[in-house]
């Protein structure tokens, strides 16, 4: 059985094009456009063709891939700019980025330099506690470290083919690889269709998702000897290929509709680009392509893309600003065609030539140089980090300065740092067996505080603006002999309407699971939200969720907390005066109080307003007594939610022993 014929070894010019153009359009949809181009798409399958032909051969040739040699010669292109770059944004961070924005650096700085920064955005993407991170200076090394995964698994796919053809199957190696690149793309396109339906955002950076991309590249290596057409066919198709690449972002929302079918626009782009090149005349798009300025800038086109994105982010914090001007849009390019230059030229460049055959040595110890530095640098920032301010009541009050009349120290910075703030989560985030994701409908329970032998028991229920009350009853625990029986959902509310759509199916499925779970074993106070965010009423999915519990429970309904119009960590780092952070009261909370005109509520709803520990008469405040209200733009910070204690407490005992008296 004949095989499929080799590819003739030559070099693509076009291809090396096609790289300068993805990443001047990756970078002029960033500066100019705020969208996404595409261009990353267009990387993935170029790296498939061109893997798959060097390791195809390699392995055809000698029967085994030198997997030593080929790490090596992996890490000799990728790390020495990378971790350039990398060392880089975290000095520059240091001195430009806002402290509130540091933990998030360090996390990414790591997971940019071990090549996994794609699942931490998708974990973030899908994390309800985490989805108000800020742009970071790493956020486009999601795209490197999925082309990283490649890399490393590729040599894999490749042996494991021809191990199937040869000793196997006995079938022609090329012709079996083909079949296994075919099944690999049916079933992570079939995946990213899917993925991208239900969950676009987890979709785009996850690794599997991706995967048929990087296998079109491989199918494409393999077939491109039977791919040519006749020139003037050729040259249309070369430049409807490149017009593809060029419009994809135009005519495209990638962000929110990548990576499923409609990835395969660009990618096919970049095949008829490739294809045309097999038999094309003077007027083809591979002439262009393949020209002096676009192989020269196609040469430095990693560098490019790792060098544009850090100075962006930098310039907008730097002149505090979310757009930009041509002017300051063309200096960015250029400083970053120079900086990629420079970084590919005299630090890659000496790397890269050396041989994996006979300096592997000299190798690895120029690989470890570039990385110790950026380990040292990230390790040691965080470590600083981490570091916290001495706490006392008497410097840092919160809610306790309303609460208890106790006068905050002057001239104390805000605590806890804007650093840590948003890092401190309520402590029964610490466990997963105490609280469900979006996505996770089973219902889970864990209880905190006095669990031995309590006088009371009180239900917290609810999603993040119900748990974030729980350092407050937390607080009471000893006091009143507390079990905390935590029922928390991400995104959720307790309600048995789903608000128009806007709870999702598992949150609707999770508050049955609740509701059944209370009636069977009733804690003597259910404490959950009353409201959302600023609206005037009391929702009826609410009331009729406690109208269920009429004469089994005690229910303490708390008015939902004003939000703010920022992130308040970023804004109390960035501004001179606090004011800027405060935003109007009249526009935070409602003039009349929701349940004052609700209709329908049990006789065994209590309801608790605790607005002015957030307002004063005109302004909802970032800080109070000296501590940082909230940890993003709507939920409590931990200390904060603390230092309410006293005040809830005045809700919470009446209601108590209206339960205890109604027994």
């Amino acid at each position: 059985m004949n095989d499929l014929r080799a590819p003739e070894k030559r070099f693509r010019p076009e291809i090396e094009g096609v790289r300068a153009v993805a990443a001047l359009l990756v970078a002029v949809y960033h500066i100019w456009l705020g969208s996404v181009s595409g261009g990353v798409d267009v990387f993935f399958i170029v790296s498939g063709y061109l893997i798959t032909t060097s390791l195809l051969s390699r392995m055809v040739r000698e029967g085994k891939i030198n997997i030593q040699e080929y790490l090596l010669g992996l890490g000799r292109r990728l790390f020495p700019v990378a971790f350039t770059v990398i060392l880089f944004i975290l000095v520059g961070s240091i001195w430009i980025m806002p402290q509130a924005q540091w933990k998030q650096i360090i996390a990414e700085g790591f997971s940019s330099s071990l090549y996994f920064q794609n699942w931490q955005l998708a974990f973030s993407s899908v994390d309800y506690l985490a989805q108000n991170n800020q742009a970071s200076p790493f956020q486009h090394f999601w795209a490197l470290s999925i082309q990283g995964q490649f890399y490393v698994t590729w040599p894999l796919v490749i042996f494991l083919a021809y191990y199937i053809a040869r000793k196997v199957l006995k079938t022609p190696v090329r012709k079996t690889l083909l079949g296994v690149l075919g099944l690999m793309f049916t079933v992570s396109l079939s995946y990213s269709i899917y993925k991208t339906a239900v969950n676009q955002p987890w979709a785009y950076f996850d690794t599997f998702a991706r995967v048929w991309e990087f296998s079109l590249g491989g199918m494409l290596a393999i077939l491109i000897p039977y791919l040519s057409f006749k020139k003037p066919v050729s040259i249309v198709m070369g430049w409807l290929g490149l017009a593809i690449i060029v419009c994809t972002g135009m005519v495209l929302p990638v962000s929110s509709v990548f990576p499923g079918y409609v990835a395969l626009l660009p990618t096919t782009g970049v095949m008829l680009v490739i294809i045309s090149a097999e038999n094309t005349g003077r007027f083809g798009v591979d002439k262009f392509l393949g020209s002096k300025p676009l192989m020269k800038f196609g040469s430095i086109s990693y560098g490019f893309y790792l060098w544009h994105w850090p100075l962006l982010i930098f310039y907008y914090t730097y002149f505090d600003t979310n757009t930009i001007s041509t002017l300051a849009g063309i200096a960015i390019i250029l400083i970053t065609c120079v900086l990629a230059y420079v970084s590919v030229h005299f630090i890659e460049t000496p790397v890269r030539s050396l041989s994996v055959k006979t300096s592997k040595k000299k190798i690895v110890t120029a690989l470890t140089v570039f990385m110790i530095p950026v380990l040292v640098v990230n390790l040691s920032w965080d470590l600083l980090s981490n570091q916290s301010k001495a706490y006392t009541v008497e410097d840092y009050p919160g809610a306790r300065a309303i609460s208890d009349n106790v006068e905050p120290a002057p001239d104390k910075d805000p605590f806890p740092s804007t650093i840590q703030v948003q890092e401190q989560l309520p402590a029964f985030y610490d466990n997963h067996d105490c609280f469900s994701y979006t996505s996770e409908p089973e219902m889970k329970v864990c209880s905190r505080g006095e669990t031995e032998n309590p006088d009371y028991t009180v239900a917290l229920v609810g999603g993040s603006h119900s748990g974030h009350w729980f350092p407050a009853l937390k607080e009471l625990s000893d006091d009143l002999n507390l079990q905390i029986d935590v029922y928390n959902k991400d995104a959720c509310r307790f309600s048995d309407d789903d608000f128009d759509g806007l709870l999702n199916e598992s949150c609707m499925e999770w508050n049955e699971e609740v509701l059944a779970a209370l009636l069977e074993d009733p804690p003597d106070l259910i404490f959950t939200t009353s409201t959302v965010n600023s609206q005037p009423d009391v929702p009826d999915g609410y009331i009729k969720q406690w109208e269920k519990l009429e004469g089994v429970t005690e229910i303490l309904a708390v008015r939902d907390n004003p939000r703010m119009e920022v992130d308040t960590p970023l804004c109390v780092d960035e501004s001179d005066q606090l004011e800027e952070c405060s935003v109007p009261r009249d526009e935070a909370l409602s003039e009349v109080v929701p349940w004052e005109t609700a209709e329908g509520v049990s006789d065994n709803v209590t309801f608790a307003d605790l607005s002015d520990y957030f307002c004063g008469e005109d302004v909802c405040k970032p800080v109070i007594g000296n501590v940082i209200v909230y940890r993003d733009e709507h939920h409590l910070s931990t200390v904060y939610s603390r230092t309410l204690a006293p005040a809830v407490k005045e809700h919470l005992v009446p209601a108590l022993e209206k339960e205890a008296s109604s027994s």
